[in-house]
């Protein structure tokens, strides 16, 4: 074995292990007590709770429930798709009015009594008094939470609550229908399903069906309920309406006729068009008067110069003056071919000049007029556009004016539309509401009756009994769990190897035979499981060095009560058996326990030793057996000091070479020093572990401690082992293989 392989698999946190189904039906096999017990217990209760419970019987109907969408020239409006339509009428089935109207109509309080009162009158024993009591204070307690749900309509009941005085029989018979009526939509369709569960068959059914009808009694007296306050609302507010129409009119009329806005309409639409033909007119005029004045302007400055004024456009375009000056033209060519021939006072020169004059006094005579004509049209031009402009501002003055007045005017008659369209709607929805009074908004179809039931719905025994039985076998093995989760004490070998890394060098049974002592078992029984078990505990340890096994062994544990004396013991005998020269030496100064097992006196010992006062050998010699045993002797004021001495170190040095093994039992790791100390002393160390003892924080805090002491860890033994927590261990090979050699 290599010097403390658990320095590199040693870990503080846990190792996770791999669970598999074998491990799992371990941890039940092995809490099997636990589990039968929860079994038994949930089983029992369950079936007493069964067999005590009234029986009941479940009937029930089936209805077809939908909206109306109406009829053309009804009710047209668009109908949106509605998850909670259902879900709203299921409330409406089960509401407290529709309870009260099955009561009143089958008469349930009267004819049905019985069916819902236990008479109790016989009763008088204090039991019934006591179930009494507690009934009537859970009725108040329903009344109150109820009281929201019933509205003004149960009047009587909700009345009576908030006075304080007692329910009516039609009051508690209406909250155990409401008690035991369950309403359940069928997946995917428009169906319901109305149960109702009562200890008599028939009044499930007659309940069950009742209820299908008052439903629709009560969808109906919603709807007309709700018809005849629409109606009245719509007929007042109709009635406001119409005076406020006719008082909006009456003030549209008296503004128009003090603003005489009879044709205003027709007003609005010729003005825009006359003063767009006035200012397009008054354009033309500007435009003339300009060129008018251009001309004028012209003339001016041509004075008398016909050849200028000639050249005038309204000169040169006369007709006239064209004439003329052609005519003016030809006279002169003739005067000039005439004076060719004839002399000035030629009689033919004499008629051809005056003819020139004249044509020349006519032209200068149009020329004249045409001035003239020029300036009285710039004049008239002037005039027309002054006139056409006062027009233009008078009419923009006028529609001004009358936008004015027709804003007004649009606003009175805004008014008068909108109170017209109110009302008409309002008069057109009265019709309507008349017409559709009787039509529901729910349309509900009864497909299924009740059916009169054979057998009771509840309890149903067989499944209440197998569902105790599985109830009561998860919560068993629940618990075998959770108390296995929390037990963390080391139960096997395969805890210590996975965990810890740690050699375990072999397990040690249980002992549980009356009056047996451990101690002297094996000496007792040496073909025994027992004793196999330490035999299989000495080959480890011959084993667990490569040159040769330890001579000098300490022996110790986590914590007290955990067997290390009693496999110190055990392990000495069973290397005497083996040829062996063996010592044992108590080194458990405060709590020694080696001299009571082999009945020794315990005056003188290894503390007599350490501390000088002892010269005398203190080896003894156990009678009939190879094992030689050093008593810790008295207990000193200073274990702590006493081994730690270099006395003892000598002491163990010089026993292991007159003795072929050497064991030291040693105090408690966690409970003080000292087996650190004689760690140091030693070729090894044993660790004791005791399973469904040492916890997994212990053994961690123990190790660790080993660990900075650099012990030589040579092992562990799994002492008090039971046979149900062996699992992968090796009892089940050889307890049955040597039980014929212990029963002998």
């Amino acid at each position: 074995m290599q010097n403390y392989q658990v320095q590199d698999r040693f870990r503080d946190d846990d190792v996770e292990q791999e669970v598999n189904l074998r491990d799992y039906f371990l941890i039940v096999w092995k809490r099997k007590f636990i589990v039968l017990t929860i079994l038994a217990v949930v089983f029992l209760f369950t079936a007493i709770s069964t067999f005590k419970k009234i029986p009941v019987y479940t009937s029930a109907a089936e209805v077809l429930i939908e909206r109306n969408r109406g009829s053309s020239g009804l009710e047209s409006q668009y109908y949106s798709y509605d998850p909670d339509f259902l879900e709203t009428q299921s409330a409406i089935i089960k509401s407290a009015k529709v309870a009260r109207r099955v009561v009143e109509s089958q008469k349930l309080a009267t004819t049905y009594r019985t069916y819902f009162f236990e008479d109790n009158t016989s009763s008088s024993s204090f039991l019934a008094s006591i179930k009494s009591e507690i009934s009537g204070f859970i009725r108040k307690l329903l009344v109150r939470e109820d009281n929201t749900e019933k509205g003004e309509g149960d009047g009587g009941s909700i009345e009576a609550g908030l006075r304080g005085e007692p329910l009516t029989d039609e009051d508690i018979i209406a909250m155990m229908i409401q008690g035991g009526l369950a309403v359940q939509p069928v997946n995917n369709s428009k169906i319901v399903s109305i149960t109702y569960t009562h200890k008599s068959p028939a009044i499930a059914k007659l309940v069950a069906d009742a209820v299908s009808q008052a439903y629709i009694d009560e969808l109906l007296d919603m709807k007309l309920t709700t018809s005849r306050y629409a109606l009245q609302w719509m007929t007042a507010k109709a009635d406001e309406e119409r005076k406020k129409l006719e008082a909006s009119e009456k003030a549209m009329q008296q503004y128009m006729r003090d603003n005489d806005l009879v044709t205003v309409e027709n007003r609005l639409a010729i003005s825009p068009q006359r003063l767009t033909e006035f200012s397009s007119q008054l354009s033309k005029a500007q435009a003339d008067r300009k060129a008018l004045e251009d001309i004028s302007r012209q003339i001016d400055l041509a004075g008398n110069n016909v050849f200028q004024l000639e050249n005038i456009p309204v000169f040169a375009e006369n007709a006239v003056l064209k004439s003329l000056r052609e005519t003016i033209f030809k006279a002169r060519q003739n005067i000039t071919e005439l004076s060719k021939k004839f002399g000035a006072k030629h009689p033919l020169m004499i008629k051809a000049n005056d003819e020139l004059g004249q044509l020349l006094t006519q032209q200068q005579a149009e020329i004249n007029r045409v001035v003239a004509t020029t300036k009285n049209s710039f004049e008239l031009a002037k005039s027309n556009e002054s006139n056409l402009q006062e027009l233009l501002d008078t009419t923009k003055s006028e529609l001004l004016n009358l936008n004015e007045r027709f804003i007004q005017f649009s606003i009175m008659k805004r008014d008068v539309d909108a109170n017209r369209v109110v009302y008409e709607a309002l008069t057109s929805s009265i019709k309507k509401e008349g017409v559709t009074e009787q039509s529901q908004s729910v349309n509900v179809w009864i497909l299924k009756n009740a059916f009169l039931p054979g057998a009771p719905s509840h309890p149903n025994k067989k499944r209440s009994l197998a569902l105790g039985l599985i109830l009561g076998l998860m919560g068993g093995i629940g618990c075998a769990f959770l108390i296995e989760y929390l037990d963390n004490t080391v139960k096997s070998e395969k805890d210590l190897e996975t965990r810890y890394g740690l050699t375990v060098l072999g397990s040690v049974e249980q002992l549980k035979e009356k009056g047996s002592n451990i101690e002297s078992h094996i000496v007792r029984k040496p073909l025994s499981p027992l004793a196999e078990s330490y035999r299989l505990i000495r080959s480890g340890l011959l084993l667990s060095a490569a040159e040769r096994p330890p001579k000098t062994i300490l022996i110790t544990s986590m914590n007290a009560q955990e067997g290390k004396t009693t496999t110190t013991i055990n392990i000495a005998r069973v290397l005497s058996q083996g040829g062996k020269k063996v010592l044992i030496i108590d080194c458990d100064l405060r709590r020694p326990r080696v001299h009571s097992v082999f009945a020794m006196q315990n005056d003188k010992g290894l503390s007599n030793f350490l501390t000088g006062n002892l010269q005398e050998n203190i080896i003894h010699k156990i009678p009939g057996e190879e094992i030689h045993v050093i008593s810790s002797g008295p207990i000193p004021p200073n274990p702590s000091e006493l081994v730690s001495s270099r006395k003892l170190q000598s002491l163990v040095a010089k026993m292991a070479e007159n003795f072929d093994f050497v064991l030291l039992d040693s105090p408690p790791v966690q409970s003080v020093a000292d087996s650190l100390a004689l760690t140091r002393i030693v070729d090894g160390t044993l660790v004791v572990v005791r399973a469904g003892v040492t916890t997994y924080d212990m053994l961690q805090g123990g190790l660790k401690k080993l660990k900075d002491v650099q012990c030589h860890l040579l092992g562990c033994v799994l002492n008090g082992q039971s046979k149900r927590n062996a699992s992968g261990s090796s009892y089940y090979g050889y307890t049955t293989y040597y039980a014929k050699d212990s029963e002998a």
